[in-house]
């Protein structure tokens, strides 16, 4: 028999150690999005391993969409998880050993391999490495609605999650174009440089998934202990829909989908831009990291006031808007002869200033977002009667990461199409092939990222309604423990709810 779902028990707010313990293992996937990025990979996997870009952006989407069925498996798998570890630990846990070995394997083939024999490892390689960070990442996902029940201490909690993922990221972005891949090293091809990038990254990777477990372990003791249940496949399946296509979670994934294609071609891309179009080498390219490390700090500092001043809804409307022009603007600059010429005084300043607005602009807003995700669970509950924390995370990450692989997958028709040479030494591509590709590049991502802003518009849930919900969840949890199961089942999925 189902029995009604409840709230995360009642706790005191966490402090700055326990957010920052929590917080601390989203290094590893900040670190994990700049390898796996398609600005790394494309260049990586095409110009200096020598695969074809399309056949490139054709195995980065596949291993992007198989991505993204495994991770609603490993949220389910969390959800129904019982062990005296919990839910979510074990497979945080399983995922260290994996993911060092997996980064280090994937960017240290051996250089005698030619590209035939190279790229099948490199995708069998790129999988394993993504299902490794996927083993933390959902789970860890799924367990801030639990550790932060309160409407807006939630939006705090994502705020620590979002600013060592970004630190630790552009940090690593920064170490790998001035350290890794500088002119010393070999510069912006060198393949030993990548090799030496794979294993400072794997080791930062596991250590900091290690750290954020064993810091969050102790917390397992207050976090919800659902009852073990044996009931019908087919009910499961209704719950299971009743989860996924719940309204407001349907908005934020469609908001996804639009904005998944915009940054897979972005991220695809950057690299070409910054080097081909603006004429940086590492160093330059580096200072755009350390930008995007000064933002995050202020992206973080801005998310609960804005939240609490603007609301949820509004404010991520506001910054999401500001963040889609100020993306567009160098290129769009560029093209019309108004952006500094390359080589002045002012170009690297421009840039950067550019992506300090944007990249602040940006994480507010996904901070926000994420605690309006959160906010999902709790409304879903009310109406399946079961919290499916770690599926409806891993669902919302799902059309993302299939429209980052089509993002990824229309990077390399673009560069195809404008014939774009696989070989050519850094800074030797001419204008008028980078002027056609940010000609076809500019109308997609700016469109489809204004899409996904238009499509936030629709999302439903307030503070009331978060703290109704919160109200209902407790009522019939407390109905349950009387025995009253049947009023309480009723209470949280309604007369039409699941049987």
């Amino acid at each position: 028999m189902n029995q009604a779902a409840s709230p995360p028990p009642k706790s005191a707010r966490l402090g700055f150690g326990a957010k920052s313990l929590y917080g601390v293992g989203s290094i590893a996937f900040g670190v994990s999005t700049l390898g796996l990025s398609s600005s790394v990979l494309q260049p990586y996997l095409n110009r200096v391993i020598g695969l074809p870009a399309l056949w490139v952006g054709t195995a980065i989407m596949l291993t992007l969409m198989l991505d993204a069925v495994i991770d609603p498996v490993i949220g389910h798998i969390s959800d129904k998880l019982r062990t005296r570890w919990g839910r979510r630990h074990p497979l945080m846990y399983l995922s260290v050993p994996l993911v060092a070995v997996a980064c280090y394997a994937f960017w240290n083939t051996p250089a005698e391999w030619g590209p035939a024999r190279a790229g099948p490892m490199l995708i069998v390689l790129l999988m394993l490495l993504r299902l490794a960070i996927s083993l933390y990442e959902v789970p860890s996902q799924a367990l801030a609605p639990e550790l932060a029940p309160d409407y807006n201490d939630r939006t705090s909690l994502f705020s620590y999650r979002f600013f060592f993922g970004v630190v630790g990221g552009l940090s690593m972005n920064v170490l790998l174009y001035r350290v890794f891949l500088s002119p010393e090293n070999g510069g912006i091809l060198s393949r030993q440089g990548y090799g030496a990038y794979g294993l400072v990254a794997g080791l930062v990777m596991a250590f900091t998934i290690f750290l954020s477990s064993i810091g969050t372990h102790r917390h397992i003791k207050t976090l919800v202990q659902p009852p073990v249940r044996k009931v019908p496949t087919a009910q499961v399946a209704r719950e299971v829909w009743g989860t996924i296509t719940n309204p407001s979670l349907v908005v934020v994934m469609v908001s996804g989908l639009c904005s998944g294609v915009s940054m897979g071609l972005s991220s695809a891309l950057s690299q070409y831009f910054y080097v081909e179009m603006w004429g940086m080498d590492s160093k330059g390219v580096s200072l755009i990291g350390l930008a995007g490390v000064a933002a995050s700090l202020f992206g973080v500092a801005l998310a609960a006031p804005s939240s609490a001043l603007l609301g949820k809804k509004r404010a991520m409307l506001t910054l999401f808007s500001i963040s889609v022009i100020t993306t567009a603007l160098p290129q769009s600059l560029r093209l019309l002869g108004l952006a500094p010429a390359n080589g002045t005084p002012w170009l690297i300043p421009f840039l950067v200033a550019d992506f300090f607005i944007a990249t602040t602009l940006a994480i507010t807003g996904f901070i926000i977002i994420s605690s309006m995700i959160a906010d999902v669970v709790e409304d879903a509950a009310v109406k399946t009667g079961v919290r499916s924390e770690g599926l409806l995370f891993a669902a919302n990450g799902l059309l993302n990461k299939f429209t980052s692989g089509i993002g990824v997958f229309l990077s390399g028709v673009l560069l195809t199409v404008v014939a774009f040479p696989t070989h050519a030494a850094p800074g030797s591509v001419s204008p008028e092939i980078m002027r056609h590709l940010s000609l076809l590049y500019l109308p997609v991502t700016a469109g489809m990222s204004a899409l996904s802003v238009a499509v936030l518009a629709f999302y439903r849930i307030d503070r009331q309604t978060h703290e109704n919900n919160l109200a209902t969840l407790a009522q019939a949890a407390a109905l349950a423990e009387r025995g009253e199961e049947v009023e309480a089942r009723s209470m949280v999925a309604g007369p039409g709810g699941l049987d």
